[in-house]
């Protein structure tokens, strides 16, 4: 179990560095720090929000619901919004999930990269 949180640990910091750039950029300035670390991150946007998905979601199954695993699985949604398009029977509903998700998009992911910090120096 410690290696699922830990990864999840991982997709929530990564995933909230790629759905919180916009707020990151403002208060980065002109060092472009955030920009850099999400121009690595961005090929792999697909795996990190499949991690954001599924992870919490085994963790439910296994006795462990919570708000921050809730907070993980939109992050998940937000981060396969270019993926729902091949998943034609979910399409539609999984679309209307993420389009009335996206003005939120990030105070989710500083909300995921604050869950990831504190939960990987067991604060949470």
């Amino acid at each position: 179990m410690a290696l699922t949180s830990l990864l999840l640990d991982i997709a929530n910091i990564s995933g909230g560095l790629l759905l919180g750039l916009a707020t990151l950029d403002k208060w980065d300035g002109e060092a472009n720090f955030f920009n850099k670390i999400a121009g690595v991150l961005a090929p792999f946007q697909t795996v990190i929000g499949g991690a954001l998905l599924v992870l919490p979601i085994l963790g439910i199954f296994s006795g462990g619901f919570s708000i921050y695993g809730l907070v993980s699985i939109v992050g998940g949604l937000l981060l396969l919004t270019h993926v729902f398009g091949k998943v034609p029977a979910l399409e539609e509903t999984l679309r209307k999930v993420s389009s009335k998700l996206m003005p939120f998009k990030a105070i989710i992911g500083i909300a995921l990269l604050a869950i990831g910090v504190l939960s990987l120096l067991h604060i949470l």
